[in-house]
């Protein structure tokens, strides 16, 4: 009676992931800019409908400041610097998860 003799091969794999940290872009509130100046920003620079643009600025206007996107600092430093640059007063901080 012959014996058989099961060989299994493993295959070690190299997964590469990204390891970007989350970031908001927070908009802060003024007593400068008007809402409607807030609005057109948010739509032109975060490509926000007009709904969510209004609501971002009530909330803006109401807590202090609001985070209008969620991405990486890649993605979010050229908006920032565009909402800046229009007199508003933006940052980029990553998202700390406790």
């Amino acid at each position: 009676m012959a014996t058989q003799t099961e060989i299994k091969k493993w295959e070690d794999t190299d997964v590469l992931t990204s390891v970007e940290e989350p970031c908001n872009l927070i908009v802060w509130n003024d007593e400068v800019n008007t809402f409607q100046w807030v609005i057109e920003t948010l739509m032109e620079v975060c490509g926000h409908s007009y709904e969510q643009a209004e609501q971002c600025s009530y909330i803006i206007h109401f807590q202090g400041k609001y985070a209008v996107k969620k991405g990486t600092y890649d993605e979010l430093k050229p908006m920032c610097d565009a909402i800046t640059d229009r007199g508003i007063g933006a940052t980029v901080e990553m998202v700390v998860n406790d």
